[in-house]
C-alpha cells in the first residue's frame, strides 16, 4: 500500500496495511544525525542568520532536498512542508549585542535560547503600546470582507511546489496553517493573558478578525494542492486550558465550523495541531468540525486509551511517543510509549504514528531508532501488541 493510500484508510477511520507515520513539526538536529549533513531546515537561530546574510536560496534548497531525504530513510508516509520567504523580501539583521543577545530596530531585546537554539523574546518594550478598540477592529474586518487578503508572493511556495511535484503520487502531502485561536492582545504574553482577562469586549472583534484572515488564505493553500492544512495553536498548558471553556464555546467555535467547512469544500483536510491538557476543549474541536487532533501530549494528562475511547470514532488521533522520552529518556523508554500508542490507537484504523509534540532539539539517534522499529514491530494491521 503506498504511504498516502494508508493516511487516506486512515482518515477514512479504516485500516490500512500499517499505521502510517509522520510528523508536524522537525528540527534540524533530526536531518543531520539522520542524512549526515548539514541541514538548513528548521535549523533556528542558524536559518534566521542564513536569511540575514542573504542566503534564501539556500535555506529553500536545503528544504527542497532534506524533507523528502528524511521522509525517505526513515519511512515517512505525511510530509509537512510549509512556506518560505518571499524572494523579494528584505532581511532585517538584529544588532549584535553580546553572544547570545540581539537589539531589533524598535528596540527590544531577543537571546538565543541555550535549549532550542531559536532567537526569543528577551525583553519586549510595551510603553508606546495600545490595546485596539472595537472599532478600529471592526474596521480591518470590513476590509476584508471587501477585499479579502493579498495573494502571497510566488516564492514563498518554491519549497512546497517542490515536494508535492516530487513526492504527491506516493506521500501525504500536509503543511502547517495560522490557527482561530484564543482572542489574545499585547505585545508580551503576560500582557496577552491580563487583556484576555481584563478586556471581554474585545473577544469577540478579535476572533473574527483572526477567523476572517485564516479563511481568506484558504484558496491560496487550496490552490497548491495541498493534501491536508494544520492549523497550529495551543489551547492548553500541560495543566489546563489556556483560556476559559466558555470563551471557547461562545466566541471560537462557530468560526472553527467556518473555517473547515470552506477547507473541506476547497478539498483541504483539516487536522488541528494543539499541546497541553485540552479535556475541556476536545468537544468544541469534535463541534467545530476537524477531522483529526496532533499533538497529543501524553504527559499533560493526555492518554490515548481514553482518547481512543471517548473520541476515536470521531477524531483521528496523532502522537503517541513522548517528547520526553525521545529527549531524555532511553530506547526502552520511547519503545514503551510507541507501544503503548499503537496498542491503543490503532485498532480500527483513525491512528496516526507520531510524536506528541515534534522531532525536537535534542532529540536521541537512539531514541529516533527505537521510535521507527516500534511502529515496525507492532504497527501492523491487524494490530496485536500482547500485554
Amino acid at each position: 500500500m503506498l504511504p498516502r493510500e494508508r493516511v487516506e484508510r486512515t482518515l477514512a477511520h479504516q485500516e490500512p496495511d500499517l499505521v502510517p507515520w509522520g510528523e508536524h513539526s522537525i528540527d534540524c538536529t533530526t536531518y543531520e544525525m539522520v542524512l549526515g549533513r548539514e541541514s538548513l531546515v528548521q535549523a533556528k537561530f542558524r536559518q534566521t542568520k542564513a536569511l540575514w546574510e542573504g542566503r534564501r536560496d539556500e535555506v529553500v534548497a536545503s528544504y527542497k532536498r532534506d524533507l523528502i531525504d528524511l521522509a525517505d530513510a526513515l519511512g515517512f508516509d505525511i510530509i509537512t512542508v510549509g512556506t518560505m520567504p518571499a524572494s523579494d523580501a528584505e532581511p532585517s539583521p538584529m544588532e549584535q549585542v553580546d553572544n547570545e543577545t540581539y537589539r531589533d530596530r524598535n528596540g527590544n531585546l531577543y537571546r538565543i535560547s541555550a535549549t532550542t537554539h531559536d532567537l526569543m523574546p528577551y525583553k519586549i518594550r510595551t510603553d508606546d503600546y495600545r490595546l485596539p478598540s472595537p472599532a478600529s477592529l471592526q474596521e480591518k474586518i470590513e476590509q476584508i470582507k471587501a477585499q479579502g487578503v493579498p495573494r502571497p508572493h510566488d516564492s514563498v511556495w518554491d519549497a512546497a511546489r517542490h515536494v508535492l511535484e516530487q513526492r504527491q503520487a506516493t506521500y501525504w502531502i500536509n503543511t502547517c496553517v495560522g490557527d482561530i485561536n484564543c482572542p489574545l492582545i499585547g505585545p508580551t504574553d503576560q500582557e496577552r493573558y491580563l487583556n484576555l482577562a481584563l478586556h471581554p469586549e474585545l473577544h469577540a472583534k478579535v476572533v473574527e478578525l483572526e477567523a476572517r484572515q485564516r479563511i481568506a488564505m484558504l484558496p491560496y493553500y487550496a490552490e497548491q494542492g495541498f493534501d491536508s492544512i494544520m492549523p497550529c495553536g495551543d489551547l492548553g498548558s500541560s495543566t489546563g486550558l489556556l483560556c476559559s471553556p466558555e470563551i471557547i464555546r461562545k466566541h471560537m467555535v462557530h468560526w472553527w465550523q467556518a473555517y473547515t467547512g470552506e477547507a473541506k469544500r476547497l478539498g483541504l483536510r483539516v487536522i488541528k495541531h494543539c499541546c497541553g491538557n485540552i479535556w475541556e476543549a476536545l468537544p468544541y474541536i469534535v463541534e467545530g468540525g476537524y477531522e483529526g487532533y496532533e499533538g497529543i501530549q501524553a504527559s499533560g494528562g493526555m492518554d490515548m486509551k481514553l482518547l481512543k475511547e471517548k473520541y476515536g470514532d470521531r477524531l483521528v488521533l496523532w502522537g503517541g511517543v513522548k517528547n520526553e522520552s525521545l529527549i531524555g529518556g532511553t530506547p526502552e523508554d520511547v519503545t514503551a510509549d510507541g507501544r503503548y500508542a499503537l496498542k491503543w490507537g490503532g485498532p480500527a484504523g483513525g491512528f496516526i504514528y507520531g510524536a506528541s509534540h515534534s522531532l525536537a532539539v535534542g532529540t536521541r539517534y537512539e531514541n529516533l531508532m527505537a521510535m521507527r522499529e516500534a511502529r515496525e514491530r507492532w504497527g501492523w494491521y491487524p494490530i496485536s501488541v500482547p500485554d
